[in-house]
């Protein structure tokens, strides 16, 4: 009794906003993995280039120059909840960009749409924040991240599978009419059941022009970050480097693996599918590692490791090359994230979440 006691009290926090969360994270993940496995395979097949791959994938962060001050300005004013339901809605409704378009700059267009509707990341962060104990906050990610992927793990094995039978263009046009399906059912579970979380801002008539919030925004930046504890900002620039990293290399993988390497889309979605699985399997140890030995430990031996891991990728030549190598990538990155979403929880007041969480997401998108 006492054992299950235990567990009880630290996976207690499974419940309201968290468990809405989760599940609508559960619904997008299954199908949005399918898609972002291999959309840049459906570029190449509808005509681009490699070159065209790093455009179409600069433009969502380029939108979110503009959107993110927007959402750090209304998260920590509006509700929060509706905000979100707004991006899933709308999100549906534009994937319908993916789903008919005739050649690889329709999906240019579509990514830039997409780019303005982000602003649900800073109030889904300043939610989640609010809503664990900051006792287990790395354990509630992790097992937040665990459950949401459970289904995702197989999706880019899946995927592949129905691009091997529909070929890359039908297949992917499937995919993504399934992701707008989901988008809207999201969007509909979290304005029914998600609940407002308390803020410290006082509930003021937001400006009405545009001009106005960006300023006042914009302005606001240097006397948000002096604000800030001295680790809070480090993090902040380790974060930025990862994702301007990140953003680089991501869309290049997948047509390394097919072009260079020669591996087809199923053993592509096979690796993908260890991946998720030793994610799935390890991140709630993992998270729970986190809060019993320190977040700062893991969040630089993580870097450590993914620095020495991630060259030997190019000079793979089969499918364990990839596999291994991706393994270990994975295993790196099950510490390092929950314990970067810890430490700034952790480390930022909670009047100022919202802004945070945006400012953080711009420097991310201005570098890629």
């Amino acid at each position: 009794m006492s054992k299950s006691m235990g567990i009880r009290k630290i996976f207690g926090f499974m419940r309201g906003n968290i468990r809405v969360i989760t599940v609508t994270r559960i619904l997008r993940r299954f199908f949005f993995r399918m898609v972002m496995s291999y959309n840049s395979l459906y570029i190449l097949a509808l005509g681009g280039e490699p070159t065209q791959i790093g455009l179409i994938n600069s433009l969502r962060p380029l939108a979110g120059l503009v959107v993110y001050p927007l959402a750090g300005y209304f998260t920590d004013r509006a509700n929060r909840v509706k905000l979100i339901a707004l991006a899933a809605y709308a999100s549906g409704v534009t994937y319908l960009i993916y789903v008919f378009a005739p050649s690889w700059e329709w999906l240019a267009l579509g990514v830039l749409v997409q780019g303005f509707l982000v602003f649900h990341f800073p109030p889904t962060s300043a939610i989640i924040a609010d809503s664990l104990n900051p006792d287990n906050r790395a354990i509630g990610i992790a097992t937040m991240n665990t459950v949401s992927s459970l289904l995702a793990t197989f999706s880019p094995y899946i995927a592949g599978l129905v691009l091997t039978k529909y070929d890359t263009i039908l297949g992917m046009r499937i995919l993504y009419a399934l992701v707008a399906c989901v988008s809207v059912i999201s969007a509909t579970i979290s304005i029914r059941f998600l609940k407002e979380t308390p803020k410290s801002v006082p509930q003021i008539r937001p400006r009405t022009s545009l001009w106005g919030i960006l300023k006042d925004t914009y302005s606001g930046i240097p006397a948000m970050l002096s604000q800030l504890p001295r680790t809070t900002r480090a993090l902040g620039i380790l974060i930025v480097f990862c994702f301007i990293a990140n953003a680089l290399t991501s869309p290049f993988w997948v047509v390394f693996v097919v072009e260079e390497i020669g591996l087809s889309s199923v053993e592509w979605g096979f690796i993908l599918l260890v991946e998720s699985a030793i994610r799935t399997l390890l991140y709630i140890p993992a998270g729970l590692l986190v809060d019993r030995y320190g977040r700062s430990k893991f969040v630089m031996g993580g870097l450590g490791l993914l620095l020495a891991s991630i060259p030997l990728f190019l000079i793979s030549k089969s499918l364990v090359d990839v596999l291994l190598i991706r393994s270990a990538i994975a295993i790196v990155n099950i510490f390092f994230t929950p314990a970067c979403a810890a430490l700034m929880a952790d480390t930022v007041p909670r009047e100022i979440r919202g802004k945070v969480m945006a400012a953080r997401a711009r420097k991310i998108h201005v570098h890629v």
